[in-house]
């Protein structure tokens, strides 16, 4: 039995229904998200209620929006009409994810939803269904088939329910104006947490942890305030105090490789003279974007004259558990 080739298909399988709703996605999507939008503006929240795979996607999509700072509760389907319709106010979104749309439970309580005035999204893959005639908007999520052998357990069709939940949550997060603050303010714990919190001053290396020299300062010196430093990198300051450029444990490789008597060189000769930087007052988090995007491991950091101030050493974000 080839264990891979076969998950391979199912892997592929879903792709492929993914590709479909890539293709399939109009204008309702829109109208979703500004009835969403205009919920939470007016201080109301969207309730998510589904049945069996649709439940427990329903729970992550609302761990998402939450997440994102759109309020979002879960609506149990069955204990509903027993007490939980509590949780429901006028004015709030109702995202009613089914399949089949003719989920029995949920049919069972359309009617007592229609009593409050709540606008009712329905995620199914029956547009002509009791759900869908039943919703103001309809998000389409029909799949050809599962991704199971006999097309029974939901897989392809939860998948595209998550993905196009995702998708929701992502443009309204978006259209909400939504910002990195407002995301760590949400996120306070682990790694997370800490690198949306904390500011580039906070985990730079500075004083004696920070090797500064001048242009003409000669390649032996700089080594060793590297060495005494204990840092991959020297950052170079001009007279003026303005950054004049970046010299590397790496610049001294390629250097030294070309011309083994070149200690009594100004450094100048060998540094990077317009290097990567970030301000002081930045988040740390976007440290890592930065490290990660131009494949460096050491950034200089500058103040608000464009002066630098510190270094940041990319091994310092595993030791900080930043990363």
């Amino acid at each position: 039995m080839n264990h891979l080739s076969k998950a391979r298909r199912v892997i592929q399988l879903e792709i492929d229904e993914l590709e479909n709703l890539l293709e399939r996605i109009g204008e309702e999507f829109s109208g979703a998200i500004e009835l969403l939008r205009s919920a939470i503006a007016a201080d109301k929240k969207i309730i998510v209620a589904g049945i069996g795979k649709s439940h427990n996607i329903g729970h992550k999509i609302a761990a998402t929006l939450n997440s994102t700072g759109a309020t979002t509760v879960v609506l149990n389907s069955q204990n509903a009409l027993h007490g939980d319709l509590g949780v429901v106010c006028d004015g709030d979104v109702i995202l009613v994810l089914s399949y089949s749309g003719e989920t029995t439970e949920l049919l069972e309580l359309l009617p007592a939803l229609r009593r409050f005035k709540v606008q009712i999204i329905s995620m199914t893959g029956k547009p002509e269904s009791s759900l869908a005639r039943n919703s103001d908007l309809v998000l389409d999520t029909k799949i050809e088939r599962e991704a199971c052998p006999m097309n029974l357990a939901p897989t392809s069709s939860s998948t595209v329910m998550l993905v196009l939940g995702d998708a929701l949550a992502m443009v309204l997060l978006e259209s909400r104006g939504f910002q990195q603050e407002d995301f760590a303010r949400l996120h306070p714990g682990g790694s997370l947490g800490k690198a949306l919190l904390t500011k580039v001053s906070d985990i730079m290396r500075s004083g004696d942890s920070c090797a500064i020299v001048s242009p003409d300062t000669s390649l032996r010196l700089t080594l060793e305030k590297m060495t005494a430093a204990r840092s991959g990198a020297a950052v170079v300051q001009s007279i003026e105090g303005t950054l004049a450029g970046i010299f590397t444990q790496g610049d001294f490789v390629r250097a030294i490789q070309k011309d083994a008597d070149i200690l009594d060189h100004p450094v100048s000769e060998f540094m990077t003279s317009d290097p990567v930087t970030i301000r002081e007052d930045k988040l740390a988090a976007e440290v890592i974007a930065v490290l990660s995007a131009h494949r460096i491991d050491d950034l200089v950091v500058i103040n608000q004259d464009d002066c630098p101030v510190g270094l940041v050493d990319s091994q310092d974000l595993s030791r900080l558990k930043l990363v």
